[in-house]
């Protein structure tokens, strides 16, 4: 079911919220440094959180499907991780690949956002692939108008990277964000298993 918010709920989200994990990813990002651990970037975005007095939708979160709760505030999944990898205390290296995603909740509503970065000299291959996401994240929100559907959506992301010659992870869909928590939509099921937390997290359906 998809929550449908008004035009000020939305806003109160941006200014709230969503400013708070907007200063998280990027102090989350100008740490991120060749020999700091992933643990220490997940400790940049609580100190975030704590100095604006929010709420973190990541942190103890237990679906009925994985063995133990989240255990961060950030998911920070390094080159081969796909998504939603557990901070470990992993030491970065110069060319790493990171994804790092973060939530947080303020005023009773959530924010959610990711980003994807190089740690110092990036290679030609990475900065590929972050440009066709960005291009696909762009032409994703272009669909966003009165009359389409989630469907139209996602369509428009998968054009534009199977359009750059890249795969999709069948299994994993989007989730939207409402009062204080995630709401997950699910995708078609899959039974490779590509996501970083499979190994540290998710169930052995690879569900995230």
């Amino acid at each position: 079911m998809v929550e449908l918010k008004t035009e000020a709920e939305i806003e109160a989200m941006a200014a709230a919220a969503g400013a708070v994990v907007a200063e998280a990813l990027r102090a989350v990002v100008g740490h991120a440094t060749p020999g700091r651990s992933t643990a220490e970037l997940d400790e940049v975005a609580a100190q975030v959180l704590a100095r604006h007095g929010a709420g973190s939708p990541f942190l103890n979160y237990h679906p009925s499907w994985a063995p133990r709760p989240f255990p961060a505030v950030l998911c920070v999944s390094v080159n081969g991780a796909v998504v939603h990898d557990i901070p470990n205390g992993q030491v970065l290296a110069d060319g790493d690949l990171v994804s790092v995603d973060f939530g947080a909740t303020l005023r009773g509503l959530c924010g959610d956002a990711a980003r994807s970065f190089v740690v110092g000299t990036a290679r030609s291959q990475d900065v590929a692939l972050i440009k066709a996401t960005d291009e696909a994240l762009a032409a994703g929100i272009a669909a966003v108008r009165p009359g389409n559907t989630l469907g139209d959506i996602g369509h428009a992301i998968a054009a534009v990277a199977r359009g750059a010659g890249y795969g999709l992870l069948a299994h994993h869909g989007g989730h939207g964000i409402g009062r204080t928590r995630i709401r997950t939509y699910p995708t078609r099921a899959a039974p490779e298993r590509a996501c970083g937390c499979g190994r540290a997290w998710s169930s052995p359906s690879s569900r995230c």
